[in-house]
């Protein structure tokens, strides 16, 4: 439900003390003056997180925590431009960050203040921004698309012809045999209609700055025909999330009509397709939030809790993780606000939430940037020793008002540390009900081994030292302990990081495993109380996974 303001406050302060502390760590100390050898990217390995209960099932006397993130302190670090220009009255992130070769690519919807445009729709368009370490930006100068008399702006090019965006995420694609079809971008466009609905024109590019419609089309005002629709004529707000998942395609947005089970107000729903030009007309539900099992009844849309557009997603080869819109309603727009949630998917479809109800970032306060509510963009990065989550703003009180909105800002976590398992005092019991000491540990669930080859694992944990160890040990499926890699010869760490190898008799590389295995962690030490486990890492050692360099991002 929402956060009430005794309570949003105590976390708030709990949350800038832990932040103040994490960032003299990282200013303040000796390892943070000298340069830090780079890090793989994670993204290309098997991930086991501390708040996946589905990878790691098995626990006891572990507590599951859920960090909050900063905000950076130059947001918005993407602002509207100035008065005339392309992004004057909005520059809304429904929009997609990639990085490649060094370079932060953004997509993002430009909203110009022409009022006096008779087609309005056209004055939602897709722009672009670049940046060498995700926290400066520019609009390059494309060159691409005529605006005012002249093309000196960073709008992308979309044929045939201009179509209003109101959402849009990209993805990169260099699996497709097509090299015009390299990326692919989702939209959340209007077809016309005796009333406005929304539904997805699906494009493809060669380098994500020229862009055709994979699907004829017939553009009027700025909107597509009934009849070149890609999906039913129904009312669907695509484009929350692009991502491709066991050889589809889903386009993941907001939907209010009814499911196999009636739900109340936004839920979110997914369409799928195997080539992205041809959708399937099924869809899935993706994620539901507990209030909307109690439907409040006709005309009462605005109200209660609901999710807000999709979920945008960071894949991690093994899992998706996802950030979506907490729908705070009420009877009248001035009263409703959006905060982000953080949810979790193992199967590409089905969502949830690893901390029930749990906002993952707040409204900013009134006056600031980000106030009233909050858009999921589909921007993730580990940037040196920190996450950056990249999300958007638009005050919902201001809807019909036509005011300025949005900008681009960045929410910090210490390198996907987005939740940790600790020990769990509780779990000895009070006074004479105390239990005799009981192990804090856990064991994951099967993870198929790729290969044969020589793989390495990582643990990425915090307050570990001479008194406080993870004892880790191989298991079979059938949890049965791998010789060489339990009892006796289980590896004992000690040192905190975020890619700390895992050692077994003084070697990193594990081999000639069974074709599943299973990973047992033990928490020990006398102050075992101070590890706070947040993922494990398998990793083939042989792997061309590439390595990203380390930029010290501000972290006041």
């Amino acid at each position: 439900m929402r956060v009430s303001s005794r309570l949003w406050a105590a976390t708030s302060v709990r949350a800038l003390v832990i932040a103040s502390a994490w960032s003299a760590a990282l200013v303040g100390s000796d390892a943070a003056a000298e340069a830090p050898a780079p890090y793989f990217d994670e993204t290309q390995c098997t991930t086991l997180f501390a708040f996946d209960d589905v990878s790691i099932p098995h626990s006891q006397n572990l507590r599951l925590e859920m960090r909050k993130p900063m905000r950076h302190s130059d947001n918005p670090v993407l602002a509207r431009g100035p008065a005339g220009s392309v992004d004057a009255l909005g520059v809304q992130f429904y929009g997609s960050i990639i990085r490649e070769n060094g370079k932060y690519r953004l997509w993002y919807v430009a909203v110009d203040d022409d009022v006096e445009n008779k087609v309005p729709y056209s004055r939602w368009r897709a722009a672009y921004a670049e940046s060498d370490d995700g926290v400066h930006w520019t609009k390059p100068n494309l060159g691409l698309v005529e605006f005012k008399g002249n093309k000196d702006n960073n709008l992308i090019l979309t044929e045939p012809g201009p179509l209003g965006f109101v959402n849009l995420k990209v993805l990169a694609d260099p699996d497709d045999a097509d090299p015009a079809r390299r990326y692919k971008i989702s939209t959340h466009a209007y077809f016309q209609h005796q009333s406005r609905l929304g539904t997805l024109a699906p494009f493809a590019s060669a380098d994500g700055l020229r862009w055709k419609l994979l699907v004829p089309a017939e553009l009027k005002d700025a909107q597509l025909q009934k009849k070149d629709l890609v999906l039913p004529a129904i009312h669907f707000e695509p484009s929350g999330g692009l991502y491709k998942w066991d050889g589809l395609f889903y386009a993941c947005g907001q939907n209010a009509l009814n499911a196999t089970r009636p739900y109340q107000g936004r839920v979110t729903r997914m369409f799928h397709s195997r080539d992205f030009v041809h959708w399937s007309h099924t869809s899935s539900i993706g994620f539901i939030r507990e209030p909307q099992h109690k439907v409040l009844g006709p005309g009462r849309s605005l109200e209660g809790e609901q999710t807000h557009e999709g979920i945008s997603v960071w894949n991690r080869k093994n899992l998706l993780l996802g950030i979506v819109g907490i729908w705070h309603g009420a009877p009248e727009w001035k009263d409703i606000s959006i905060d982000l949630g953080f949810v979790v998917s193992n199967d590409g479809v089905r969502f949830r939430e690893p901390a029930h109800e749990r906002p993952f970032l707040e409204i900013g306060l009134d006056g600031a940037w980000d106030q009233g509510g909050l858009l999921q963009g589909q921007g993730f990065e580990n940037v040196g020793e920190q996450t950056f989550v990249y999300y958007g703003s638009w005050d919902p009180r201001a809807w019909k008002k036509q005011a300025p909105r949005g900008g681009v800002g960045i929410a910090m976590l210490p390198r996907d540390r987005f939740g940790e398992l600790v020990v769990e005092l509780k779990g000895k019991g009070p006074g004479d009900y105390q239990l005799p000491e009981i192990t804090s540990e856990f064991i994951t669930a099967a993870i198929p081994m790729k290969t044969k080859g020589p793989q390495t694992l990582y643990l990425n944990a915090d307050g570990l030292g001479e008194d406080a160890a993870l004892r880790i040990e191989l298991l079979d499926d059938q949890e049965r302990p791998l010789a060489g890699y339990s009892g006796a010869d289980a590896a004992v760490v000690r040192t905190s990081g975020f890619q700390t190898p895992i050692v077994w008799n003084g070697k990193t590389e594990v081999r000639d495993l069974p074709e599943r295995i299973r990973v047992h962690a033990v928490f020990e030490g006398k102050k075992n109380t101070d590890i706070r486990f947040s993922a494990i890492y398998l990793r083939e050692t042989a792997a061309t996974a590439s390595r990203v360099d380390v930029h010290r991002a501000d972290a006041r």
